[in-house]
């Protein structure tokens, strides 16, 4: 795992260890920023299920101006901090380390806000569309919000009417991204 592009651009990222964690490939990660590349600059965003941290960092190192990271894992939270210091952004990041649906209430009570959240739960636990929904419900989105969940190929999440997915992409059989919005 690298950084792709940006002011930090090649410098390698350490993953958690184990199969707890589904780092996003380099080639979905290329072509979500590839989406995303105009969007990014002077942002705030947030990685949650965050694993290593790839998504929020590649952010930052494309000159997003904050990011906040989220795990449950142990592991994954170690190795999120150790990238987020490799990289020397420990003034630009924020780390929760805590089930995700205590971290967003916790955001919410600090007034957080977001311009672009990336979602990645594990497959199969059939959490990111109740995940950007809660994001919703708190106000944790400024106006313009986009939401990137990956999700398997096959099973894209079911959204509330809150919601305008504009774009998806399949990387293969596996791998999917739904790009969302909020509706005007």
């Amino acid at each position: 795992m690298r950084i792709i592009a940006g002011e930090k651009r090649g410098c390698r990222l350490s993953a958690p260890k184990g199969y707890d964690t589904r780092p996003t490939l380099d080639r979905v990660k290329e072509s979500l920023f590839g989406i995303l590349q105009f969007e990014i600059a002077g942002k705030r965003v947030l990685d949650l299920f965050a694993g290593s941290g790839g998504l929020g960092l590649e952010a930052l190192s494309r000159y997003a101006d904050f990011a906040v990271f989220c795990d449950s894992s142990r592991e994954s939270i170690a190795t999120v901090r150790e990238n987020i210091k490799k990289l020397g952004y420990e003034d630009r990041c924020e780390v929760y380390h805590c089930d995700w649906e205590k971290a967003v209430s916790d955001m919410a009570a600090k007034g957080e806000r977001f311009d672009i959240a990336f979602l990645d739960p594990p497959y199969g636990a059939d959490i990111a569309a109740k995940a950007a929904e809660r994001l919703y419900q708190l106000n944790l989105l400024n106006p313009g919000f986009i939401i990137a969940i990956e999700h398997d190929s096959g099973l894209p999440p079911e959204l509330s009417d809150n919601f305008n997915v504009y774009d998806r992409r399949n990387y293969g059989e596996l791998a999917a991204i739904s790009f969302i919005r909020g509706k005007a």
